[in-house]
This record gives C-alpha cells, sequence and structure tokens, in this order.
C-alpha cells in the first residue's frame, strides 16, 4: 500500500489526486483513497490540517495533490456588513470552525447555529461546498509580518500576599 506523510512545497509533477472531506484533511492517521482508487494510507504529524492543493508524498517519490471534496455547508449571507460581522462574532464566540468569504461565512451543518443565525437575521442555506474554515490565531503557517506571542502553558498568577 502507497503510505503518504510528508508535505511538499512544490512538485514538478502530480501522479495523483486525493479528495477529502475537512474531517478528513484533520485526521492524522487514516487509510483513504485516490481518484484512481489506488488505497494509500495517510500519516502527518499530529495537529497537521491538510488545505486544498496541498501536495504530499512518501518514500516512493509519489506525488498527490490533496483536493477540498465538496460536502454539506451553511453558507450564511447578511442585509449588510453590519449583520454579517455580528454572525461572525456570535460563531467566534461558539468557538466554531467558520470559511470567512467575500459577502458569505461557511459553516458545518448544525441546526443549533443555523437556528442562532436565522435569529439574528442572517439568510442560512444548506450547500454542497468544499469547507476551508479560517485555521486560526495559533495556527502554523499563518502569514503575519510579526510573530505571536506563544500561549503560555500555566500562566502564574500574582497576588499582594505572594510578596
Amino acid at each position: 500500500m502507497l503510505t503518504l506523510h510528508t508535505k511538499l512545497p512544490a512538485a514538478e509533477r502530480v501522479d495523483g489526486e486525493l479528495v477529502l472531506t475537512y474531517d478528513q484533511r484533520e485526521k492524522c492517521r487514516q487509510r483513504a483513497r485516490l481518484v484512481s482508487g489506488e488505497e494509500i494510507a495517510l500519516f502527518t504529524v499530529r495537529g497537521t490540517v491538510l488545505r486544498d492543493g496541498d501536495l504530499l508524498t512518501g518514500e516512493t517519490g509519489f506525488v498527490a495533490r490533496v483536493r477540498a471534496a465538496e460536502e454539506p455547508v451553511y453558507t450564511v449571507r447578511a442585509a449588510d456588513a453590519h449583520g454579517l460581522l455580528r454572525c461572525a462574532f456570535h460563531l467566534g464566540n461558539r468557538h466554531s470552525q467558520v470559511e470567512v468569504g467575500d459577502g458569505f461565512l461557511r459553516i458545518r451543518v448544525d441546526a443549533v447555529l443555523r437556528d442562532m443565525l436565522a435569529g439574528l437575521g442572517a439568510d442560512v442555506t444548506e450547500d454542497m461546498a468544499a469547507f476551508e474554515p479560517e485555521a486560526g490565531a495559533y495556527a502554523g503557517g499563518h502569514a503575519h509580518g510579526h510573530p505571536l506571542a506563544p500561549v503560555p502553558l500555566r500562566q502564574k498568577i500574582h497576588r499582594p500576599a505572594d510578596a
């Protein structure tokens, strides 16, 4: 069985395509099938999220391009930018994964979130689309011009009595 485990920044050739849902692109160990039907083993570093267009290889030199599969999602639109920002705020407040597009938000299918968004006045439609949520502020690969401060594992709280 072909094993893929290493991300490549670029490749001169692509030997196959691997179409995965977002849930599958978050898993670090799994069996999957290339578009050709060939079964592969996929091993990535824990915490890796594969994105549409990523290139993977293994010991054999075979190169596969990852494609985001279409899956059921909710597309959220609002009458104006303020309404869409309110929706984004409330989704973020619930730590929901959100794809931010030009004039829309996209989330996983979740009836509770759909009802909340409709209550905010948003138009929520169920669609089939590739889901590419934002990576988040502390995810690797963001392109800020400055490094983010590391999140402390344990923060000491200083109290006046500690002196």
